[in-house]
């Protein structure tokens, strides 16, 4: 089991090293160099490749090489697609001056990314039993945290000391790591590979077929996420009508409130194997309320450093909470043979939510205020978990799809080099 959690984190602190300096010291980067606020709106755009990887997810769950391994062949790939995207931005030291091939790079590795993603997943779906996945979907949501912090955080601090080439090597060779474990990750030879492209597709629908599955993907997810979403989109424009300076505000949002994300993540992963899917989601549930209540005195245009930062954190670590119980479930209806495809479209679902819950908050705020708007996220969360709850007693965890005996890997078959 070390084995493969420690493949899992690997892959995905990686996958999200890229990310994070893309979004949040990239940001910073270009905003110093005088780069317009409209211009670097157009930068987060690339985000917009992640949320609609399903549309490429079946051809992963088709094809894939036998003697190198299924999945493995397409990391090997992918993973090396990630470190060349990275060394491909070291003759732009001025990127401010370079917008054009910095947005092309740096597009092209989003998609690098959530291709990988796809991959990974699919390779926990089929390693991980029932009782694992917990911890193997903490591990997940605390990696794109860490990926964050060292992305967006210790390599922007290398550019500031350093300079641009230092600070790309740096985010290269970190992602190079996760090269070295797909090169002597050792995966299970598959045999219910699908049998058609067309099946594969298929498969984006005939997942929301399975006993429960469109109560918890139409029913619960957009209630916690829309809820939670809304929330979280009035923080930057009530730190900033409260008069926080940018540069305060994308350090506490894009690097303090990381570190304790993830250990959230990690220890709701744990608590999903002690104390199971339901006792983890009233956990967060509960946290998400309370710590939505302390951001009302920043709702109400108040903001204290000391008291704003732990209202932050202590909401961030309540939505990691809830995320992690959602992404589990979601691996719970994950099939084996079509993992990458079933994972994906489940969770792409939920981040069409946030999506959707950033425009509704920001919208509704403009016209009943924040306050109003933070409560009304309370009453979406309140209702998600409640459903949540009767899901789980109708549809335990384990009920779903399971690894079939034969495709489980032998501690030979997995080596991992972390």
């Amino acid at each position: 089991m070390k084995g493969k959690l420690g493949t899992l984190t690997a892959l995905y602190v990686t996958q999200y090293l890229g990310v994070g300096f893309i979004t949040v010291g990239l940001t910073a980067i270009l905003r110093d160099g005088g780069t317009s606020l409209d211009t670097l709106a157009l930068l987060q755009i690339v985000g917009l490749i992640w949320p609609v990887k399903f549309l490429w997810a079946p051809i992963l769950d088709r094809y894939g090489s036998r003697h190198r391994g299924h999945y493995r062949s397409w990391l090997l790939v992918l993973q090396s697609a990630l470190v060349l995207a990275l060394l491909a931005l070291l003759p732009f030291s001025d990127p401010a001056d370079a917008l054009g091939p910095i947005v092309a790079i740096c597009a092209a590795y989003v998609f690098f990314s959530a291709t990988q993603d796809i991959a990974v997943d699919a390779v926990a779906v089929r390693m991980l039993a029932a009782s694992s996945r917990g911890t193997g979907n903490g591990i997940q949501v605390a990696a794109s945290y860490l990926g964050n912090l060292l992305g967006g955080g210790a390599c922007v601090l290398v550019y500031d000391r350093f300079g641009w080439v230092p600070a790309i090597g740096l985010l290269a060779a970190m992602t190079a790591v996760g090269l070295l474990v797909v090169w002597r990750f050792r995966e299970p030879p598959r045999t219910d590979r699908v049998a058609g492209i067309g099946t594969a597709y298929r498969a984006l629908l005939s997942v929301f077929g399975q006993p429960g599955c469109r109560w918890w993907t139409f029913g619960v997810v957009p209630l916690v996420y829309v809820g939670a979403g809304m929330a979280y989109a009035l923080v930057t424009p009530a730190l900033v009508d409260a008069g926080w300076s940018l540069g305060r505000i994308g350090v506490v949002t894009g690097v303090v409130i990381s570190a304790p994300a993830i250990v959230a993540g990690l220890v709701a992963g744990l608590g999903i194997g002690r104390f199971g899917r339901s006792g983890v989601l009233v956990v967060g549930g509960a946290a998400l309320t309370v710590s939505t209540l302390l951001l009302l005195p920043l709702m109400n245009g108040r903001a204290p450093l000391g008291s704003t930062v732990a209202a932050l954190c202590c909401f961030m670590v309540a939505y990691t909470i809830a995320n992690v119980v959602l992404y589990t479930v979601n691996m719970d209806y994950s099939r084996p043979d079509t993992g990458g495809t079933d994972f994906t479209v489940l969770s792409s679902f939920g981040l069409v939510c946030s999506f959707v819950a950033a425009s509704i908050g920001l919208a509704a705020a403009d016209r009943v205020g924040y306050p109003a708007v933070a409560v009304a996220a309370i009453v979406l969360v309140v209702a998600g978990v409640v459903l949540g709850l009767a899901h789980q007693r109708r549809f335990p965890a384990g009920s779903g799809p399971a690894v079939h005996p034969a495709e489980q890997p032998t501690a030979d078959a997995v080596q991992a080099g972390a």
